[in-house]
C-alpha cells in the first residue's frame, strides 16, 4: 500500500500596503481587514520583519496579514525594498505589496477637501510634497506586485479591486473594468490599458442640431446608429474584447481601463463607450463609465 505524500503546507499571507499619500491605503486596509486579515496602519519599518516572523509561527492565529507602511515612517522608508526582499527569505510566507497611487490633480484635491497638510511637511506646499514623495517612493514602487491607481475610483470600487485580488473570487466578476471617453484634443488618459481611436467614424459635431449635444442624447445616438461602419466597429471591438478579457482575468489582472477617443471627447467617444460597458455588463463583467472630457469646450 502506497503512503499518500505528505501535503504540502499552505503559506500564509503577507501584504505590505503602501504609496502615496492620500490615495487611499486606509481604505485599502479596512478591505483586507474586512476580508479576515489581521492589519496594522503605521507600522514602522523595523517592526516588519518581526511581524511577519510573528505571522509565520506555526500553530499561530494569524493566517493572514496586511500592514500599512509609507512616507510616515520618515527616512527610515529608504530600507523598504531591502527589507521587502528578506520577506522572500521566510519560507511559510507569501508575501505581496500593494503600491497604491493617483494623479497629481486627484491628491491635490483629496488634501484640499480634508484640509490636512501633506506628511513631508506642514510648511511644504502640497504640490511640492506629492512630487518629492514620488521621487522617494521610486524604487518601492518598482518592488510592487500590484500597483492601483486610485484617480477615478469611488471607496466601494477600491474595496472590490482587493476583495478580487485577495478574496479568492473567481470568474468575470473579480475583474472590475473602467471605460472611459475622452478627447484626443486633451490628451489619452494616462492609466489607460486599451486605447481605441474612433476618429474614422462619422462626427456628429459638423451637424448643427447635434452640435451642442453629447454621445448621450437619442439624436446622437441614431445618428451614430445610422452608419453601417459604427455598428460593425462596435461588433468587432466586443469580439477582441470578449477574446481578451478571459486572458486578463486567468492572468490575474484585477482591473482594466479601456479608453475610447474622439476629436473632443463630447459625441463618438462618449456613445460608443456607453455601448461597450453596457455589452459588457450584460456579459457578465463590472464595468463603469467615466466620461472624462464631456463637459470641455
Amino acid at each position: 500500500m502506497k503512503k499518500k505524500a505528505p501535503e504540502k503546507k499552505r503559506k500564509k499571507q503577507f501584504v505590505l500596503i503602501t504609496g502615496m499619500s492620500g490615495s487611499g491605503k486606509a481604505s485599502v486596509l479596512k478591505a483586507f481587514e474586512d476580508l479576515g486579515y489581521h492589519c496594522v496602519d503605521n507600522l514602522p519599518l523595523e517592526l516588519v520583519l518581526k511581524f511577519a516572523e510573528m505571522c509565520e509561527q506555526p500553530g499561530g492565529s494569524i493566517d493572514r496579514a496586511a500592514a500599512v507602511v509609507d512616507i510616515r515612517g520618515g527616512e527610515a522608508l529608504s530600507q523598504l525594498p531591502a527589507h521587502y526582499r528578506d520577506l522572500a527569505r521566510h519560507k511559510l510566507l507569501h508575501s505581496s505589496m500593494v503600491f497604491l497611487e493617483a494623479s497629481d490633480q486627484a491628491l491635490i484635491r483629496r488634501f484640499e477637501e480634508t484640509r490636512r497638510p501633506h506628511p513631508l511637511g506642514r510648511d511644504l506646499p502640497v504640490r511640492e510634497g506629492i512630487r518629492l514623495e514620488r521621487v522617494l517612493l521610486k524604487p518601492v514602487r518598482q518592488l510592487a506586485s500590484v500597483v492601483i491607481d486610485t484617480s477615478r475610483l469611488n471607496v466601494h470600487e477600491l474595496r472590490d479591486l482587493i476583495q478580487a485580488r485577495f478574496g479568492g473570487i473567481e470568474g468575470r466578476s473579480s475583474m472590475l473594468i473602467s471605460t472611459v471617453s475622452f478627447g484626443y484634443r486633451f490628451g489619452v488618459p494616462t492609466d489607460a490599458d486599451l486605447v481605441f481611436d474612433v476618429r474614422f467614424l462619422p462626427n456628429p459635431n459638423f451637424v448643427a442640431r447635434l452640435k451642442n449635444k453629447t454621445g448621450r442624447d437619442v439624436g446622437v445616438r441614431r445618428f451614430m446608429e445610422s452608419y453601417p461602419q459604427t455598428r460593425e466597429f462596435l461588433t468587432r471591438l466586443m469580439d477582441l474584447l470578449l477574446y481578451l478579457l478571459p486572458q486578463y482575468v486567468r492572468e490575474g489582472k484585477s482591473y482594466l481601463t479601456i479608453a475610447i477617443g474622439c476629436t473632443g471627447g463630447r459625441h463618438r467617444s462618449v456613445f460608443l463607450t456607453e455601448q461597450v460597458a453596457n455589452a459588457l455588463v450584460h456579459e457578465g463583467y463590472k464595468a463603469k463609465i467615466t466620461h472624462r472630457d464631456i463637459g470641455r469646450a
